[in-house]
């Protein structure tokens, strides 16, 4: 079992900054890739973020150049540094923990979500 317990949101001016954490438990964190999800009412939830396990990163079209996912494996933990907040940023940030072990069995994790509000 992984838990994931996410932390750092809150409110924020358009063009400020945030950084998000993801602290999880488990003695085999370095083998999961981690990722971040944002959700909005009445929207999917859909992906930020990712870092694998060999920390190779991959963002959604409309952070890049904005947001850096990072992980520190001796924490246990993965960040989020959104920087040049947008008001359509806007939303609960999910941390996202995965590790496939077979073809036929996979661990998916999620936490219990931060919100994250970019206003004036």
């Amino acid at each position: 079992q992984v838990q994931l317990v996410e932390s750092g949101g809150g409110l924020v001016q358009p063009g400020g900054s945030l950084r998000l954490s993801c602290a999880a438990s488990g003695s085999i964190f370095s083998r999961y890739d981690m990722g971040w999800y944002r959700q909005v009412p009445g929207k999917e939830r859909e992906l930020v973020a990712r870092i694998t396990s060999g920390s190779n990163t991959d963002y959604a079209d409309s952070v890049k150049g904005r947001f850096t996912i990072s992980r520190d494996n001796a924490k246990n933990t993965v960040y989020l540094q959104m920087n040049n907040l947008k008001p359509e940023d806007t939303a609960v940030y999910y941390c996202n923990a995965h590790l496939t072990l077979t073809r036929f069995y996979s661990d998916n994790y999620w936490g219990q979500g931060t919100r994250v509000t970019v206003s004036s």
